[in-house]
């Protein structure tokens, strides 16, 4: 099938669109500085817009609905994931944060960690985190990792260091990327094993500031000779590798269809600038640069949109997208920072502050082209996969690749 087939959503997903727009339009965006700040106050906003997003059948959407989700097919999942984009705090009030990591304990979870870990995190009781990246080493090269554990008995002895653990400050588990099986091969080496925040040992070191953040949720941990049960093992032995893979794969378009949120999010806003916003003689829509900024904007926006649909229909068609995901973790970082970019060029002095959502979406989008993966990693991937279709006599079809 074509990379032009059409991507018509059905009359349900456009109807649910418009509901969670709605919701995160009205309900969300206003308090969305308060959910992010956290502390006690942006507790109870969080808490207060997951109840109704659960009254509203808005919950978990993308998830199955055994594990008490909302039982969407992936790809009508993502088209409702480009309208969570448009917020961050939308993504915790949907019960959208923890996608990656309840489809990767479902695939490959026990039914005791299930019960245990699973079905909390998917009612949104508790928060997961993963540790993979590791401040000695590179973390685009995961074969490089240091981590160690070695089954004494019936537990796992667990020495890490890590950084950029995701939540692991709010978490109540960490699912440990380490090596299990030093002489295997490089990408057989690592297991995945769950770890609870609170098992003696554990230690956040610190939140990690961030471009603008000082206090958020990126954590360095360290982990010292710390237990846990030998059924805490996620998968089989070796294969942590492939389970990080299969995480990170849908993840990245999760992603992709998150930045286009931001990115529409940001076009609408200098839109309505430009449209209001009178210098020189004129309104900024009348002139010639900034119709350029708007209509490069657009073109880019869709044109990613297009490369995010197709590579999502061929993971829901179970075919491999390993090309197309890379090609838009590239393009869609590089669409999210420009777009963003000239909207806060249009707001002017107003766009470098806090009154808009504009300054923090503009940081936020330079991590873009670093998590899952650095661009230089994914581009080199494009070609090397493409050069060896014309190694091998044949020629590199978008339609069919």
């Amino acid at each position: 099938m074509s990379q032009f087939e059409s991507f018509e959503m059905s009359d349900m997903v456009l109807e649910l669109r418009q509901k969670v727009r709605t919701f995160i339009d009205e309900k969300v965006i206003p308090v969305e500085m308060i959910v992010e700040e956290g502390g006690p106050e942006g507790e109870r906003a969080l808490k207060e817009l997951q109840d109704q997003a659960k009254r509203e059948g808005i919950w978990a959407l993308g998830l199955p609905k055994d594990i008490g989700g909302g039982g969407l097919k992936f790809m009508d999942y993502v088209y409702i994931n480009e309208i969570v984009g448009r917020s961050e705090a939308a993504m915790f009030a949907l019960g959208t944060h923890t996608a990656q990591d309840s489809t990767m304990l479902n695939m490959f979870g026990t039914q005791e960690q299930k019960d245990k870990w699973l079905y909390p995190m998917v009612r949104g009781e508790i928060y997961p985190s993963v540790g993979l990246t590791e401040p000695e080493v590179a973390g685009s090269d995961p074969t490089l990792i240091q981590s160690t554990a070695h089954l004494d008995g019936d537990e796992w002895v667990i020495n890490a260091h890590k950084w950029f653990t995701t939540g692991a400050n709010k978490a109540a588990f960490t699912t440990m990327f380490c090596v299990t099986e030093p002489e295997g091969d490089r990408h057989k080496r690592a297991s995945m094993i769950i770890v609870p925040t609170d098992s003696p040992g554990y230690e956040v070191v610190r939140v990690v500031p961030t471009m603008g953040h000082r206090s958020g949720n990126h954590c360095e941990i360290r982990l010292t000779n710390v237990r846990v049960p030998k059924e805490n093992l996620l998968g089989e032995r070796g294969h942590g590798f492939v389970i990080a893979q299969k995480r990170l794969g849908p993840g990245r378009i999760y992603h992709s269809m998150r930045w286009l949120g931001q990115a529409q999010r940001a076009f609408d806003l200098m839109c309505e600038r430009s449209l209001n916003r009178f210098a020189h003689g004129s309104l900024l829509s009348d002139k010639q640069m900034i119709q350029k900024f708007i209509a490069d904007s657009a073109t880019e926006i869709q044109s990613a949109r297009l490369l995010t649909f197709e590579a999502a229909k061929k993971i829901d068609r179970g075919e491999d997208a390993r090309v197309d995901i890379a090609m838009i973790k590239v393009y869609g970082a590089k669409v999210l920072h420009d777009v963003i970019d000239r909207a806060i060029q249009v707001h002017g002095a107003l766009g470098v502050t806090a009154d808009t959502p504009l300054e923090k979406m503009y940081r936020d989008a330079r991590y873009a082209r670093i998590y899952d993966g650095p661009d230089e990693v994914h581009t080199a991937s494009i070609a090397r996969r493409i050069l060896k279709q014309y190694k091998q006599g044949e020629s590199w079809d978008p339609a069919n690749f």
